[in-house]
């Protein structure tokens, strides 16, 4: 069992809490033992489900004198029970609520009550470097992923392939969140080929046989269900004019590895060094998120296709690179960014082992670089 980053206790101490994240990250495992004395109800219990879904106001029935927080589990299968739970927060000062969901889509579209304030928004990931420490080399990791449930299994490869089929199934399918399975199951694997690339919606309707238009629905649809976030592009430089396409990442290594039908990834190759980048991109994404950081990550790509990884704000530039020897030629990104901004911090995450510092640049290895992360000596909380 992994002891997980962010503090559920000490937060649902001051606020209620919308925990979200895909499936299998642990969500329901983390309130459950975070929380042991909550009220626990689990809306994929259909006998819970109809009682709730017929009456709303039922909960009440249900939430005793000595009840301190109540735990709801897939809220987003019934949105309408947020009004009952507002009413509720309003009523009692001292009561918590604890809404998980793997899916913002029905929430969004349904118009439902996001409790207006009253509920901190919390995104659970799967497993960061924090919380495996030492347990799982850099390449064990990029294979595998992060989801708890897989990333200790023997069997991770038949389990990973499983879980895609499982988010297809039950997640799309059984949700109604799209008409043709068929054709979401081609952009969705087309889109895993594109992990980590510029995203145009034109070349992947092309090479799964789907409108652009469509193209551009399931993506925000990815978004939507967590399985995947767009990294805009960082436009402020002025002497090199910057590309405006975004790209897209999913939320895991080891998932977009199965879906784009990659076998198992060896350092050297060139979808390692990708895999290292998607890596330290999740990092970073979840280091914000679980620090509650108003900072804004992007990436830079000059029109001459010069680019930088990662640009968070104005103040820090990361090019990852999965090489043991970091040359003049891996800088050329971050020392022409740093003609518009000289006094950002730059490094190159790699997998050089001794530490460095070439014309301002960190040159550091990549478990030096996430240690750094998660001490807070990279990004402020």
């Amino acid at each position: 069992m992994y002891q997980r980053y962010i503090q559920i206790p000490k937060i649902i101490e001051t606020k209620s809490i919308f925990l979200v994240g895909p499936r299998m990250t642990g969500k329901s495992t983390l309130l459950r033992e975070a929380l042991p004395e909550a009220l626990y109800l689990d809306l994929l219990d259909a006998d819970l489900f109809r009682r709730l879904s017929a009456r709303p106001d039922h909960i009440r029935e249900l939430i005793r004198d000595e009840t301190k927080v109540v735990v709801i589990d897939e809220v987003q299968k019934l949105p309408e029970i947020l009004d009952e739970v507002q009413r509720l927060i309003d009523r009692n000062k001292d009561l918590r609520f604890a809404l998980t969901g793997s899916s913002a889509r029905k929430l969004k579209r349904g118009a439902a009550n996001l409790l207006g304030g009253r509920a901190l928004y919390l995104n659970l990931h799967p497993l960061i470097s924090a919380e495996l420490e030492d347990d799982l080399r850099i390449l064990d990791r990029i294979n595998r992923g992060g989801l708890p449930a897989l990333i200790d299994s023997d069997h991770y490869e038949r389990e990973l392939g499983a879980y895609v089929g499982v988010y297809l199934r039950e997640e799309i399918q059984a949700e109604g969140l799209t008409r043709s399975i068929g054709n979401f199951g081609r952009v969705l694997e087309t889109a895993a080929l594109c992990n980590g690339q510029q995203v145009n919606f034109t070349q992947i309707g092309s090479d799964s046989q789907v409108p652009p238009r469509t193209v551009s629905d399931y993506f925000q649809l990815f978004e939507d269900t967590l399985i995947g976030s767009i990294l805009p592009s960082f436009r402020k430089s002025k002497s090199r004019k910057a590309v405006a396409t975004p790209k897209f990442y999913f939320f895991d290594t080891g998932v977009a590895r199965v879906l784009s039908r990659t076998s198992q990834i060896q350092i050297g190759s060139k979808s390692f060094g990708d895999a290292m980048e998607h890596l330290v991109y999740l990092e970073l994404k979840a280091f914000m998120d679980y620090t509650f950081s108003n900072a804004k990550i992007s990436y830079w790509r000059s029109e001459s296709q010069i680019e930088v990884d990662f640009v968070i704000n104005e103040d820090l530039a990361i090019e990852v690179k999965g090489t043991e020897n970091v040359t003049a030629s891996h800088l050329k990104g971050l020392k022409a960014l740093s003609e518009d901004f000289p006094e950002m911090k730059k490094f190159v995450v790699s997998l050089e082992p001794r530490s460095r510092i070439v014309d301002g640049i960190h040159i550091v290895h990549v478990d030096e670089f996430l240690k750094k992360l998660w001490n807070g000596e990279i990004l402020r909380g």
